[in-house]
């Protein structure tokens, strides 16, 4: 009797195990970047192609003198409105039982193995379009650093970092392609952080902890790199009504196993407003990557997030 995939995938356990995976085997979850909430995924399972997110504004005005006679006049708290574009995507991947008796392994346990790695290359590819529009947004231009014409270096990256001014302690990580990596390691300005045994925990460059991503933008030689803040990244998942995360299927004449995966989830840049209007359920990574689809609605000091543009 040969293996079907009903006898490996259990849906409700295999929905749970890969989201666990997906959260355990993520260097950008792994590094802070992401705040998860149990609200925010409480509105995905709302349903609906978008999420409202309403903040309070920074309190503002001057301070009164005290007075005996003249009473201090109240001031009231704003509010703005952030917008989070909420994704469903899927895939489905099939396995023949033939393949599986030439290649002498099975096709669906390797699948199966495999599925949460494929979702985080896929979260990386979404993240990095997200990042692309919303800094070819006008309303991000104050956040962009230089004109791809040099080289990166430290001197480069703290006059960027001072774009947030007083405010610009709250960057701590760096997103960088990984020839970028290569040319700050040449520079020596990469040093590696152990844990409790010694080992390498992660690596940091001027301070900031540094992950390496092929996927960011390089055009005619210019390079893309991010410094942001720890939790920048709203993200929540959950299970709209009548929406199905695991389903299998078998072609009986075929011998073809079928396993069917869907998402529904928010990687949403805090303080940038997605403002498009999807040509289908919710955005491709193309609309994600359109800078008119993108405004920002927090103050610039409170937005985490700056550009540099550069060569390597």
């Amino acid at each position: 009797m040969s293996t079907k995939i009903t006898d490996i995938i259990e849906p409700a356990v295999f929905a749970a195990y890969v989201r666990q995976q997906i959260i355990a085997k993520s260097a950008l979850i792994a590094s802070g970047l992401y705040t998860a909430s149990d609200k925010l995924n409480t509105l995905v399972s709302g349903g609906g192609r978008t999420i409202n997110m309403p903040f309070w504004k920074r309190l503002g005005g001057d301070s009164e003198i005290l007075s005996d006679e003249n009473p201090l006049t109240p001031d009231k708290i704003g509010t703005g409105k952030d917008v989070a574009a909420l994704h469903l995507r899927g895939k489905a991947w099939g396995a023949n039982e033939l393949a599986s008796s030439i290649a002498g392994d099975s096709a669906l346990d390797a699948i199966a193995s495999m599925v949460a790695e494929w979702w985080n290359r896929e979260d990386q590819k979404i993240l990095i379009a997200t990042l692309i529009g919303m800094f070819a947004s006008s309303t991000m231009q104050s956040h962009t650093f230089g004109d791809g014409t040099k080289q990166i270096d430290a001197e480069m990256t703290l006059d960027a970092r001072q774009l947030l001014g007083d405010a610009a302690d709250q960057l701590a990580l760096a997103l960088v392609h990984s020839q970028t990596y290569t040319r700050l390691k040449k520079l020596n300005l990469i040093e590696s952080i152990p844990d409790a045994r010694g080992e390498i925990a992660f690596e940091t460059y001027l301070g900031y902890r540094i992950v390496e991503d092929d996927s960011l933008p390089v055009a005619d030689g210019v390079y893309s790199s991010y410094l942001m803040a720890r939790g920048v990244v709203g993200r929540g998942e959950g299970t709209p009504v009548d929406f199905t995360p695991v389903e299998t299927d078998r072609d009986s004449l075929l011998g073809e196993d079928i396993l069917i995966h869907r998402r529904a989830f928010v990687m949403h840049p805090l303080g940038v407003a997605w403002i498009g209007t999807a040509a289908g359920a919710t955005p491709t990574n193309a609309e994600l990557r359109t800078g008119a689809n993108w405004s920002r609605v927090y103050d610039p000091k409170h937005l985490g997030f700056i550009e540099i543009k550069h060569t390597v």
